[in-house]
């Protein structure tokens, strides 16, 4: 098996960043910072529900009472972490290297979908941390929801059902509507990838990530064929 890829970044690095966007606007204290690095770490670890502000505050080293100074609720907690991030890091970094895929001519879908796989890999596997509270809280939290869909989703739809559609029209896609194809398609990919991050690295797996690769677009085309 070939060699990995590069580890997670620090979680310490996406908060800098989000500490740096921030400033104009208003910059986080100290506390804040320790307690939002703390939280992040937690939520992602345990999850929203099984985390408590008690571990929090012990893990960024403050009293309990100074977060709820911060943040009324243990929800607002969560939100601060993941807002500003939807809308300031994930919202312009998916959309501007979608766009770039997306803006791009292909002559079949199975090119379109290489360049999605290639283009998220690095991503998911560098900011796996973060996106893990996404993945795990979304479907929970209807605020967290209302900013993928107007910050992410709606953007990266529009594109893809022009795309979609243009392979429909040429005969090559299935005539189904281009909302659930794109649906089979990134829940087809997103399983790929996640699986390689969770087991490529793992000697006891035998992981051909060429095959696994080539095998998940196979089964798309084939599920999407006319």
């Amino acid at each position: 098996m070939s060699e990995r890829r590069d580890e997670q970044e620090p979680i310490e690095k996406w908060l800098k960043e989000l500490l740096k966007l921030d400033e104009a606007e208003h910059a986080m204290t100290d506390k804040q910072l320790k307690i939002v690095q703390a939280a992040a770490d937690i939520f992602a670890e345990k999850g929203f529900a099984a985390s408590s502000t008690s571990e929090i505050a012990q893990r960024a080293g403050v009293a309990e009472g100074t977060i709820f100074r911060h943040y009324k609720t243990k929800k607002d907690l969560l939100l601060s972490i993941v807002t500003p991030v939807m809308a300031k890091l994930i919202a312009p970094f998916v959309l501007r290297d979608f766009n770039k895929v997306l803006d791009s001519t292909y002559d079949s879908y199975d090119q379109l979908l290489r360049a999605i796989i290639v283009n998220r890999i690095e991503f998911i596997e560098k900011n796996m941390k973060i996106l893990k509270i996404f993945i795990q809280e979304i479907p929970f939290q209807p605020d967290m929801q209302e900013q993928f869909q107007k910050q992410i989703l709606s953007k990266i739809l529009e594109k893809l059902t022009a795309s979609v559609e243009k392979f429909q029209r040429n005969g090559s896609l299935i005539g189904w509507s281009p909302l659930t194809i794109i649906r089979l398609s990134v829940s087809s990919i997103i399983g790929y990838v996640l699986s390689r991050s969770l087991f490529g690295s793992k000697d006891a797996v035998n992981w051909d990530d060429e095959a696994e690769r080539e095998a998940t677009i196979t089964f798309v085309l084939k599920g999407l064929a006319p």
